[in-house]
């Protein structure tokens, strides 16, 4: 097995009750009882002297209730674990999983930084944008190899390509402005700018700071004339992503994306001039509905995370 480790912090490592575990998945907490009892009579005979030791890197924490550290239990149960940035990498040897650096060795914890599968979310995705890019590249060979893209440089001022490549955006932003419309019973228009920030709905991932950004929008557009309103550019703020069970404030943040879009869409002045979507359940399927139509895709979480 091998791990990869998403976040440096450490609420946003999943723990699950054990009582939970042990109503849906007995002989599963038994084997984790089993290994977690293997990993700290090694931890105990390699650090004799580190009694604390045990309850820093034990599977089991033992809090009121008590609740398995499912990223411990990845780490005792994978040969590699890696981070998915340069500096995120070096974090987690640094802060989170500094113990277990110590108990397993530097070599362990390596770094594999976060990329796409072109064939996904290219070739399958966006499959009129891939054959175009083929006709230009001589074939699909770029989806293996991705330096071959350098070829499309050739024709950035071919205007031809340019329109080819304008058209298959905006088929594209058709289908997903028709996904809206199924799903949120909201029309916007594919001419708009689409500004998304589709994942995890977390305080560190700065969606509140993004809808707060569509207010301050929406209410300079209110203050606007009509004839200072026709030389905006029309946006649709898309949101996508899914809270914790738990996460309170996940959910507030939802909420306020949803009461926002709400006052904005009906408002008869703005019209198309903004729009506010929160697109539910959100999931592999429709993201490869999304990204091919993104103009903008937003990426603001704070900095180090």
């Amino acid at each position: 097995f091998g791990y990869t480790n998403h976040t440096v912090l450490p609420e946003a490592l999943e723990k699950w009750p054990v009582g939970l575990v042990q109503h849906l998945l007995p002989r599963h907490l038994q084997i984790i009882y089993d290994i977690n009892l293997f990993f700290l009579q090694k931890i105990e005979k390699a650090f004799p002297n580190d009694r604390d030791m045990l309850r820093r890197v034990s599977i089991i924490e033992e809090s009121q209730p008590k609740m398995v550290r499912m990223a411990f239990l990845a780490i005792v149960g994978s040969h590699k674990v890696n981070g998915v940035a340069e500096l995120h990498s070096d974090l987690i040897k640094t802060t989170i999983f500094k113990d277990f650096v110590e108990i397993y060795g530097p070599d362990k914890f390596t770094n594999v930084t976060n990329g796409i599968t072109p064939r996904r979310w290219l070739h399958q995705a966006n499959p009129q944008l891939s054959e175009l890019i083929a006709s230009k590249c001589g074939g699909h060979e770029f989806l293996k190899d991705l330096t071959l893209l350098n070829k499309l440089e050739k024709y950035i001022d071919d205007k031809g390509f340019r329109r080819e490549w304008a058209e298959i955006k905006y088929a594209n932003k058709v289908r997903l402005a028709k996904h809206i419309k199924d799903a949120n019973g909201v029309v916007v228009n594919p001419s708009s700018l689409f500004d998304v920030q589709v994942k995890r709905i977390h305080e560190y991932k700065r969606q509140q700071l993004n809808i707060f950004g569509v207010i301050h929008r929406y209410l300079s557009l209110k203050a606007m004339s009509p004839e200072e309103r026709k030389k905006q550019l029309p946006r649709v703020s898309i949101f996508g992503g899914k809270a914790a069970p738990g996460y309170w404030m996940a959910k507030q943040i939802i909420h306020l994306i949803n009461a926002v879009g709400a006052v904005v869409n009906k408002d008869e002045d703005i019209g198309d001039l903004l729009k506010v979507i929160f697109l539910e359940d959100y999931n592999v399927s429709k993201a490869e509905i999304i990204c091919p139509a993104s103009d903008i895709s937003e990426h603001i979480s704070t900095a180090g995370t």
